[in-house]
């Protein structure tokens, strides 16, 4: 894995009770996340719920235990090229992002360039 980002509603500090919990997960092993589910288990995940196709992101939603749902947002780290920046990452991050794994610097790059990018930065 070579950076995670918490994006959207709970990124953003505008999350609701039910409001589903959105990751950004870039790898160099994109085919592994989208096929496996073990890698998922560690977070509470029970089950994956659906896949969908968004570019270069795939997008696995999961339920926990508790019924919270998480959407997996799996990429390769072309996600986050600065130049060119692909519209749909700058669309995500605009909307708002806190990088919660980020050793390469590439979300914080990303964060650089989109100024008004919301809630962006690392989280404790």
């Amino acid at each position: 894995m070579d950076a995670v980002a918490l994006v959207g509603s709970w990124a953003r500090g505008a999350a609701r009770e039910d409001s589903d919990i959105d990751l950004v997960v870039i790898t160099s092993a994109q085919s592994l996340y989208e096929a496996e589910a073990d890698w998922a288990r560690p977070l509470g995940v029970t089950a994956f719920i659906g896949t969908k196709s968004w570019g270069r992101l795939t997008e696995r939603r999961a339920v926990t235990a508790s019924g919270l749902e998480v959407e997996f947002g799996i990429t390769t780290p072309a996600w986050a090229a600065t130049d060119p920046l692909d519209p749909g990452t700058r669309r995500v991050v605009n909307d708002g992002i806190r990088i919660v794994y980020d050793p390469k610097g590439m979300l914080a790059a990303l964060v650089r360039i989109s100024p008004s990018a919301g809630c962006a930065g690392t989280s404790p």
